[in-house]
């Protein structure tokens, strides 16, 4: 009997807790709807799903920006569910949940955050429905897909979309970048064709095979790479280029030099769009596929006039102005090239590359108020303005305070004596026109 007792109380705990799993399962559902995540269940989605995106949104700030997200998100919850690796959306109210979003470290709003089986990271992608869609699904697209015709090749491009860059492995084999495929999987596109025709090795340039070809289709530049195929090489190719050869220079292309661990060599033309500056592109281009240790980027006086005034360039520069900067506070001019001139800029840049390479550098720094940049970075432009008026709100305490604490300060022994001495010449006064009167 005490046997039995056991085996049924053991029957009834495994039931127990076995109900118990079959509900946190079924807690959430892939049902195409966003998901409302508070401190009570965030974790157990975030180890539910694979794939989830979370929007951490201010429900009761002024300005707008959540408010036209959030019907973004709606929009493209059901399509991403809808994917052979199904994307979830979520959200939390920031508000609400300041030690949720404390915990994960977001300060402006709103922040999206992609946890991919529970490491998180930073979406800067599109927050417009359809884009959204696009760039999330790189994330559940295979490590290294395999493209048998010319067809699939095109297909495969125009599916990437424009927002990573696209390697495609030409006569290669996919063990060739399966590693490397994993861990950028990122930050680009990996794919290898094994059947292709010679229009195909015109229309991306190849002389020979095998050949890794790298695109970007939002700058319309490539880069080939014929070899060799050990892994050091290979990396070091990738790495180079999850950047065009040479990134036009404005608030986005800014973010993807965050990480960059490579000098910027930064030319500063009068207007880029002008047909000169093009020219000059190409001549960065070729210098580009030459210098792989440098990052190559450009921007026009005309398009950003207050990133320009950091280097001290203005309309009275000379331009066009080449310059090498860390991408932080320094930057460094070659002694004796302070412009590129009109004629013959590729031997100019030739020579303003040797004499970097060379030390013949005049070190210098970027005119921008760094504590304010960093602080704005650290705490994010909402927080910074809440936290001004926080401390302009305790100032004005503290001073009115001050105004109260005088108004109602006691007499002092002087004040006393001196109302005392007031009231006794009064008395005596009053006295003495009596005793007149009665006289």
């Amino acid at each position: 009997m005490p046997k039995m007792r056991l085996h049924i109380i053991f029957l009834l705990l495994f039931c127990r807790f076995g109900t118990g799993i079959s509900l946190t399962a079924d807690q959430f559902k892939v049902d195409g709807k966003v998901l409302e995540l508070d401190e009570s269940n965030f974790d157990s989605a975030i180890s539910s799903f694979d794939f989830i995106l979370v929007d951490f949104y201010a429900q009761g700030r002024p300005w707008g920006h959540c408010k036209h997200l959030s019907p973004q998100l709606d929009e493209a919850a059901p399509v991403l569910a809808g994917l052979k690796e199904p994307i979830v959306i979520a959200k939390v109210n920031a508000d609400k949940f300041t030690r949720l979003a404390s915990k994960h470290d977001v300060d402006a709003y709103p922040t999206l955050k992609l946890f991919i089986h529970g490491v998180s990271m930073e979406y800067y992608g599109p927050r417009q429905s359809d884009r959204l869609v696009q760039y999330l699904k790189k994330f559940v697209a295979p490590n290294v897909s395999i493209l048998t015709s010319d067809s699939a090749i095109s297909g495969f491009i125009k599916e990437a979309g424009t927002f990573f860059p696209i390697f495609i492995g030409f006569g290669l084999n996919e063990t060739v970048l399966s590693n490397l495929a994993v861990k950028y999987k990122k930050r680009a596109w990996f794919s290898v064709t094994k059947d292709f025709s010679s229009e195909a090795m015109v229309l991306y340039d190849l002389e020979k095979v095998p050949a890794l070809v790298v695109i970007h289709p939002n700058y319309k530049q490539q880069s080939i790479f014929y070899g060799p195929f050990e892994d050091k090489f290979l990396e070091d190719f990738i790495k180079q280029n999850f950047l065009p050869p040479v990134v036009p220079l404005n608030h986005e292309t800014l973010k993807l030099l965050k990480d960059e661990e490579r000098k910027i060599v930064l030319t500063i033309t009068a207007d880029e769009n002008e047909d000169q500056s093009q020219n000059l592109i190409k001549l960065l281009k070729d210098a580009a596929s030459a210098n792989h240790d440098l990052v190559f980027g450009y921007f026009g006086l005309k398009q950003w006039e207050d990133f320009a005034d950091k280097f001290e360039a203005n309309e009275k520069t000379k331009l066009p102005k080449m310059i090498v900067w860390n991408g932080d506070e320094e930057y460094f001019s070659v002694i004796g090239i302070e412009s590129l001139g009109d004629e013959d800029q590729g031997s100019r840049i030739s020579q303003f590359l040797e004499g970097y390479r060379q030390g013949r550098t005049e070190k210098k720094t970027v005119k921008v108020p760094l504590f304010m940049g960093l602080f704005k970075s650290l705490v994010g432009i909402g927080a910074f303005f809440i936290i001004f008026i926080v401390v302009a709100m305790m100032i004005m305490m503290i001073v009115l305070m001050v105004i109260i604490s005088k108004d109602n300060e006691p007499l002092t022994n002087d004040s006393h004596d001196k109302v005392g001495h007031a009231k006794s010449s009064e008395a005596e006064n009053n006295q003495h026109r009596l005793e007149k009167k009665e006289d």
